[in-house]
């Protein structure tokens, strides 16, 4: 729980640093708009009892992932060709994941 808590505020913090200097940020809004994708996803899951609390944390940590791994290839102020493959690499199995999870058949109580 702590890693997944340090996870999300270096994403913040990052995530502010950029924002302070919007010149310096990086473009990627293929990534940020599937991103908020799948955390409605996640969300709406949650919300109707289709992801069980421990699936819920299993993909917000996932997620968690995925943000850290943006931020850092942001970091340089560029997102290369590479690391965009392989932030949609990421993204594919998360998408998989979530699916999966949602219809297996384990529900909230």
């Amino acid at each position: 729980m702590k890693k997944l808590i340090t996870a999300a505020i270096l994403t913040a913090l990052s995530t502010l640093a950029l924002a302070q200097n919007p010149a310096a940020t990086p473009s990627t809004p293929t990534i940020d708009k599937r991103e908020a994708n799948q955390q409605e996803r996640i969300a709406n899951g949650a919300a109707s009892g289709q992801l069980t609390p421990k699936e819920t944390q299993h993909l917000e940590k996932q997620q968690a992932r995925i943000d850290q791994t943006e931020a850092k290839d942001k970091a340089d102020g560029k997102v290369t060709r590479r690391e965009r493959r392989h932030l949609a690499k990421m993204q594919n199995k998360a998408s998989t994941d979530i699916a999966a999870e949602k219809h297996n058949d384990k529900v909230a109580k």
